[in-house]
Order: C-alpha cells, then structure tokens, then sequence
C-alpha cells in the first residue's frame, strides 16, 4: 500500500515537473525568460519544501510590432499634394483703405497643401476632395523629389474623396486591401506630410469602425469612418492608412481636437468606399450613386421597447419618397430596416455606408421589421446621375449634365447653324470645369457637332481628354477640357 501510495506521488510529481518545464521552455521561446528565482518554507520537522516561483520576463525584439516592411513597402507611393487657389479680394491703395478695408477688386493666389496615395502605376492618385477644392492648379511631388504637374479628374465632396492624375508610368502604387476585414485593436500607419514633413509615419490602433461626426454645414455626407489612434495632423490628409502587410485600408481624412492639432483621435474613409467611388470617377467623371429613397431616425432603448423589437439595432423609416426605389420594393412608413443582403444594419451612418457600394440598377435584398414581424423585400436601387447617352424628356444625360439639339431661336439669335445646347449642369465634369447652363457646345475635341448623340459618340473615341468649343450666352467663344 505505501509502495503504491509512493509511486503514484512520484508519478504526480514528475507529470508537475514536466508540466512545469514544458511551460518553463513555452514561455522561455515566446518571451525570452532571463532569470527564475524560488523561495523554500521550513516545515515543523525541519524539511524545506518550495513555496514559488518568480520569473523576470524580458521580451524579445521579434515580440514586438514590426512595422519595417509595411512602412517600407507604402512609403514611396505616398505623395505630397501641392494646390494653388485664386481668391478674390481687395487691394488697399493707402493705409486708409488697409485699415478699414476698403481698396480696388482684385485677386490674390493662396496655397495649400496635403497628400495623396498613387493606386496605379500610371499615374492615378487618390486623395481626399477637401484638399483639391478650388484648386486654379494642382502640384505632385513625389518621394524620390521630382514634382508633376496634375489634373483633376473628379470628386465627390459627399464621401471626401478626389482622383487626379499626374502624366507618368512605372510608378510606385499601393494594393487595396479590404477594409471590412480591418479588426479592432488591428495595428495601422498613417503615413503623410503633416506640416509639410514629407513621408511621415505613424502608428496605431483601429479604435473603432463606423464612425460618423456631426454636420454642422448641412450638407449630404457619406460618413462610416476608420476611427484610429495613429497621429495625424494638417496636411495628412489624403494620406495612406495602411495595415501591417502595407496594403492600403483607408485614407486620411479627418481630425477632432480643440486645438487643430492631433488629440489622439484621426479618421479615415475606408478603402472599400474609396474603391467604389474612384471607379465611377475613372469611368463616368461622376458618381453613380444608388439612391434607395428613405428619411430614416436612429433607435434607442426606449424606441426599441415601443416598437417591440429585440434589440435598438436598425432604423426607423420616418418617411418614403414618392417613385423611390423603397416605395416600389413596399417599404412603408413606421418599418424598421435591420439589415441589407443579410448585413445587420446598426444606424443611419452603417445604411448610407451599405447602399454606396451599389450602383444604380442594382439589386439588393431588405430585411424589414413591421408590426412585430420580419419581411424581406427585393429592392433595385435608383440613382442621381444618369449614364451617358440616356435620354429623357429633358435631354440627354452627359457626364452628369444634360445636353440637347439647340433649338432654331437659340441659333438664330447667335447667328449659328447648328450646336449643342447645356440645358443643365449637375455633378460631373463638366460642372468642375466651370461649363455654364445655356453654353452651345459647336466643337468637340476639333469636331463640329450637331446632335446629342455626336457629341456622345467622338467622346467615347477619345483617348485621353476632351475638348470642347462653343459660345457662352454673352456671345463669347470659350474653350473648356477635362480629362477621361
């Protein structure tokens, strides 16, 4: 009995031993144990038994974040964006004038500066549209310090992101990577110019996905920001946020701080809407935006409860537009819209987020909540600006603008015999190439035109850019060009 008693202590003892060393050389692989110090107990029959173990932990440098490939990887293909604008104002004539502001009309150059993110070899640069606004001219300097000049392609000031392009091939790009895939606690880079310290970068966290900030201006804004803690300050914005492989996951658009400099919060809009955005900007000049057509109010705890649903996730829909795409699916007022093609829709800010990935015409799938009960509805989403080429009773849609044949009077008046006519001028290219209502549009790209639809045929067969001649309603020749 004692023999086995002894044997089977010995083997308890030997499994803890080995437990023992086997964490022992676990932890000393991971963490690079220095040291083991061990203090004994004296038992009343005079014995010592071992009471602890204390161990001192130094970490080894392959423990920490490295951040040497992905900063190295990303770093050239970060710009510095320089933008000149012209403002008007008044010159004073005399110290009289100076001081109290009076003097003769005039204008006056200002600049300022930001960054960009090359997302193609030739030339294709994102950055963000508050940094380009206004610009009477466009400057890109790369890392290895040669300077080009660039042109703007399009914008869309709902999402804060621009596409410009600068003439050069073999240039130094950055992969997108997918930003819903981002984590929290995910380590990122910033990388910028922020005080024009060119190629800076920084580190941080993800802190939060979906973030929205208040609009004070009133305009309509796309905002579901990559909240982070990496250190971003004026001039970073339309810089990189990239992960820990380098690929590009965001970029940088926005700080709060009641000073104007970095407190430790910095926003970035995620890449899978800057994707978005940038191809219909490359394809049509404009946003092809899918609009579903509903007014909507966030949920809480006590509106939860009124309207009996499980948890304050969704939105209410207050109210929807007549002809819109949620009125033809059968969306109704006083629904709870929970999720899109099976995605959990959390608030206002994650809904505006969804619908910016699809396009016009596309289909999608709602999972409403009404009177207690689950539906599903099949919705095809609507848009704002219409495809090239499409005709409606107010004329043929052009680059976000509508176009028509100019009628017999209009030409008559001008003394002409034949053109194009701008009947309205929404967003697109021609709006940020100053193209007035009521321009006729006599040549394109050295080719008199007549019809909508020549206008719209020697534009597709154009490579690189667009030109176009006419007369603006003050009876003079204008020329105006953008590119493709």
């Amino acid at each position: 009995m004692k023999k086995a008693l002894f044997i089977l202590i010995a083997a308890a003892a030997c499994g803890f031993a080995g437990a023992l060393g086997a964490q022992y050389g676990f932890r000393n692989e991971l963490s690079g144990l220095s040291s083991v110090q061990e203090t004994t107990v004296v038992n009343a029959d005079g014995t010592t038994s071992p009471a602890a173990v204390y161990r001192t932990v130094n970490l080894n440098t392959d423990s920490y974040p490295d951040f040497t490939f992905a900063a190295e990887h990303s770093i050239d293909a970060v710009v510095y964006v320089k933008v000149t604008s012209v403002q008007q104002g008044y010159t004073p004539n005399s110290m009289l004038e100076f001081f109290f502001g009076f003097g003769q009309p005039g204008q006056r150059e200002s600049v300022g500066s930001g960054s960009g993110v090359i997302i193609r070899e030739d030339g294709y640069i994102v950055t963000n549209n508050h940094v380009i606004a206004g610009a009477s001219k466009i400057e890109v300097t790369l890392n290895d310090n040669k300077t080009y000049p660039a042109t703007l392609l399009g914008s869309d000031p709902a999402t804060d992101v621009a596409l410009i392009k600068i003439d050069a091939k073999g240039l130094p790009f950055i992969e997108m990577g997918d930003s819903d895939k981002l984590r929290l606690g995910e380590w990122v880079l910033a990388i910028g110019s922020p005080y024009d310290l060119r190629q800076t970068i920084t580190a941080g966290i993800v802190s939060a996905k979906g973030r929205s900030m208040p609009n004070t201006t009133g305009e309509f804004k796309i905002e579901s920001f990559i909240q982070t803690d990496a250190a971003v300050n004026p001039g970073n914005s339309g810089g990189a946020l990239v992960d820990k492989a380098g690929r590009l996951v965001g970029i940088n658009t926005a700080i709060i701080s009641q000073t104007g400099s970095y407190s430790g919060y910095s926003f970035a809009v995620p890449v899978n809407i800057v994707k978005r955005i940038v191809a219909d900007l490359m394809d049509f000049g404009s946003v092809r935006r899918a609009v579903l057509g509903i007014s909507m109010q966030n949920i809480d705890d006590k509106k939860a409860s009124e309207l009996k649903l499980s948890s304050p996730n969704g939105v209410y829909i207050a109210d929807v537009a007549k002809g819109s795409a949620a009125e033809k699916a059968g969306v109704k007022k006083g629904d709870v819209l929970t999720a899109i093609d099976g995605k959990t829709v959390k608030d206002g800010a994650s809904v505006q987020e969804m619908i910016t990935r699809y396009h016009p015409g596309d289909e999608a799938t709602l999972t409403i909540v009404r009177d207690g009960a689950k539906k599903e509805l099949k919705v095809s989403f609507k848009g704002t600006v219409q495809e090239n080429g499409t005709v409606d009773e107010d004329g043929v849609a052009y680059f976000g603008s509508k176009i028509r044949e100019a009628p017999a009077d209009l030409l008559a008046a001008y003394n002409l015999k034949a053109g194009v006519e701008v009947v309205s001028v929404g967003e697109g290219k021609l709006s940020q190439q100053g193209v007035p209502e009521g321009f006729i549009i006599l040549y394109v790209n050295n080719q008199a035109v007549s019809k909508p639809q020549e206008v719209i045929d020697i534009t597709k067969k154009a490579k690189r850019t667009v030109l176009l001649e006419g007369i603006n309603r003050n009876g003079r020749v204008s020329y105006y060009g953008f590119g493709l």
